[in-house]
């Protein structure tokens, strides 16, 4: 039996057809490719964007900013020096794109210009920080991505 061009050129296709179904099919049933969203209830976390841009305006135009830095204790964050420390009412978001169990909330509870989150909570790698808090009825908004 003699192959023509057409019937090649079909049986390619096929074959190629195959190859993709065969790797979306692995990866649709196998549970450890992991296909969940990034944020949880993302619709209604559109809704509030509006808000949390101003809120990063009003962190931007601060005139000294929220610092954070990691130490070998773990994440420091310091607040700004003017600000009287209890007035300050918020909470630290931690994100951990990798790893959705690993992500965590803390209050902000200060008994001086600096908030300690320990080194026993983290876990090294990449963490998206988000610090959510108000001064006075103004609310603040400051992200940032660090590796621990």
């Amino acid at each position: 039996m003699k192959i023509n061009w057409g019937t090649g050129i079909v049986i390619a296709f096929a074959l190629f057809m195959s190859f993709i179904l065969f790797f979306v099919f692995k990866v649709q049933s196998d549970s450890k490719y992991d296909n969940e969203l990034v944020v949880e209830k993302y619709y209604l976390k559109e809704q509030t964007f509006e808000k949390e841009m101003e809120k990063e305006q009003n962190a931007h135009d601060m005139s000294e900013a929220v610092k954070i830095t990691t130490s070998e204790n773990g994440i420091m964050i310091a607040f700004p020096d003017g600000f009287d420390i209890s007035k300050i009412n918020g909470k630290v978001s931690l994100y951990r794109p990798s790893n959705k169990k690993l992500d965590f909330e803390v209050p902000i509870s200060l008994s001086s210009p600096h908030l300690l989150i320990p080194k026993s909570n983290l876990v090294g790698g990449r963490w998206d920080i988000s610090i959510d808090w108000s001064y006075e009825g103004k609310e603040f908004l400051s992200k940032e991505t660090i590796l621990y």
